[in-house]
């Protein structure tokens, strides 16, 4: 399929880029989000939850207000199974961009929207979501800024870093709400819900007997560390202002006021550095629970923000590049290429793994479990003639090996390429 229009609206694509310092795309004001988009949907809209016990457990946004999820039932043979979504949504990773976010629905209840409609992934209708329409189904909200890790505070600042606490007071909320008695269950998320969904998904098979069935689903949350076009790593200089001071900030940033080490996995942290375990790619390795990667090989939240970012392009030689992938020229789709074998050699040794499934495909685009155009319509993309919501179906419930990895750009037809308009 020919490429979606960034003209179509930020919202409709679910894809909004919110810049508050001048000119400059720094990641941290950078935000992706796909739960809102239609694409054509005919999901039911549900009302929001607020966690009511959350105050008295500390478990709050990053204004002090209340977390929260929306809740759509399961019912018929669906009852006692329960889909766990993990909003995302960008970082922040300093005090300015972190007060900013707080006045957003990023970072404090008061701004969320009070209905969200379910698409894709999430849709209650099984001819949009044929294997988990009738599951629980569950998306929690995103208002910590660090992938819902943390447990510390900014008192001057008036800011709450409780990502950790959130979860913990989600995931009590909702075992209350009769996810204890789940017979099987799916931990997933987009962007930075991607990255959450692999840093808490071990603990989230923590919560369950043996007895049932738990799997994860990361959709989108491939970041690498990789070296971009000047030769600097923007990931790991981002990461790294999460965990540790920086010649631009004369504060205490957020790692160290959150404590967001604390929460990330000790399989990681006990041989690497804390923002080498930041990086999906170091933690997957270790995962016990089985899970599904869902990547693009030329995820463009990444070209645009640390493959090719403004800052490492100042004579803009990249600009087309980055809003249409048809602009690439061929040393562009060649450096292109080095990420996307990156993206692969990343995955390599997790996909062995028997319990594990993957599908990378080779198309310019971010998110693509909640969107309905990608997760299953007509023309989805396909990979060994499988859409993804199918791909992932036959994943969870053991009917066929999951495992598919594109050819190289351009050879895939079927992709949703995403291009926009402007430069940021």
């Amino acid at each position: 399929m020919g490429s979606w229009s960034w003209a179509l609206a930020a919202l409709v694509l679910g894809f909004l880029v919110v810049a508050v310092h001048g000119s400059e795309p720094w990641l941290n004001q950078t935000q992706v989000y796909s739960t809102n988009a239609n694409s054509g949907s005919n999901g039911v809209f549900v009302g929001i939850t607020l966690i009511q016990s959350a105050a008295a457990k500390g478990a709050v946004c990053l204004d002090g207000s209340l977390p929260g999820y929306h809740l759509h039932r399961g019912f018929g043979s669906g009852a006692n199974s329960w889909l766990v979504n993990l909003e995302g949504g960008g970082w922040c990773n300093d005090v300015k961009s972190c007060v900013f976010r707080k006045s957003s629905r990023r970072g404090s209840s008061n701004h969320m929207e009070s209905q969200l409609q379910f698409t894709g992934i999430m849709s209650n209708r099984p001819e949009e979501n044929p294997d988990f329409y009738n599951w629980n189904r569950v998306k929690v909200r995103y208002c910590d800024g660090g992938s819902f890790t943390g447990d510390g505070a900014d008192a001057s600042a008036g800011l709450y870093f409780r990502g950790q606490r959130i979860w913990q007071a989600a995931m009590d909320d909702l075992m209350a709400q009769g996810m204890r008695y789940s017979n099987q269950a799916l931990l997933s998320g987009c962007s930075a819900g991607g990255v959450s969904t692999i840093l808490h998904c071990d603990e989230f098979r923590g919560l369950f007997s043996g007895s049932t069935k738990v799997k994860c689903l990361a959709d989108a949350g491939m970041f690498l560390d990789f070296v971009d076009v000047s030769g600097q790593r923007e990931m790991r200089d981002f990461f790294n202002g999460i965990v540790s001071a920086t010649a631009h900030h004369v504060m205490i940033l957020l790692f160290i006021m959150t404590g967001s080490g604390r929460s990330l996995p000790r399989s990681c942290t006990s041989r690497m550095d804390k923002t080498s375990c930041f990086f999906p790619q170091n933690v997957v390795p270790n995962i016990q629970t089985p899970t599904f990667i869902l990547n693009t090989a030329y995820d463009v939240w990444q070209l645009q923000q640390s493959v090719a970012p403004k800052r490492a392009d100042p004579q803009g030689l990249w600009r087309g590049c980055r809003m249409n992938y048809a602009s690439c020229n061929s040393n562009q789709l060649q450096f292109l290429q080095g990420f996307r074998n990156q993206m692969l050699d990343a995955v390599r040794g997790f996909s062995s793994a028997r319990q594990n499934g993957l599908f990378i495909n080779s198309c310019f685009a971010h998110c693509q479990s909640e969107r309905q155009d990608t997760w299953y319509a007509r023309d989805s993309p396909r990979l060994g003639n499988k859409r993804i919501a199918e791909a992932v179906g036959d994943w969870f419930f053991d009917r066929a090996d999951a495992k598919y990895t594109d050819c190289a750009y351009p050879c895939d037809g079927t992709c949703h390429h995403l291009t926009f308009r402007g430069d940021y």
